[in-house]
């Protein structure tokens, strides 16, 4: 009895900690990205699709960076962003792999699409999956280049 109460509590807190995190794991990705295009294309600004899960510290660190670091007003002017939860790389993989985001590479990754919905970017080798160590600054170099290419 106490070893199923205690399971049960283990499992309660595990996915409250889980529903803090950036990625919402109920989410439609599918719809969450046309509703993005569909306010991309009104505000004449890309989509970034950002692949990750909320177990992954790399990919906390670039949600925050997004809301509240340096990158934060080039990331609100510059894109339209849909975050996309990977699970334990058996959620939503399909939506990786088709816009040619190998998520073997490590997460977070991304995908800025145009506001039609052609791939414009993907990172293809990693080159997120350590943004702790970019800090903030890094991230906000490597979006800013990101940004440039895709005005």
């Amino acid at each position: 009895m106490h070893k199923t109460l205690a399971a049960t509590l283990l499992l309660c807190a595990a996915q409250a900690f889980a529903a803090d995190g950036p990625y919402d794991e109920k989410a439609d990705a599918r719809a969450d990205i046309r509703t993005a295009l569909a306010s991309a294309q009104q505000a004449k600004v890309p989509v970034l699709v950002v692949f990750g899960a909320n177990w992954c510290g790399d990919c906390k660190m670039l949600d925050t960076a997004f809301k509240s670091g340096a990158s934060a007003p080039l990331m609100a002017k510059s894109f339209k962003i849909v975050k996309v939860d990977v699970g334990r790389f058996d959620h939503n993989v399909d939506i990786a792999t088709g816009y040619g985001v190998p998520l073997k590479s490590g997460i977070p990754a991304v995908a800025v699409l145009a506001a039609d919905g052609r791939l414009l970017y993907a990172t293809a080798g990693g080159e997120l999956a350590e943004a702790r160590k970019m800090g903030d600054a890094g991230v906000l170099d490597f979006f800013t280049k990101v940004a440039a290419k895709h005005r």
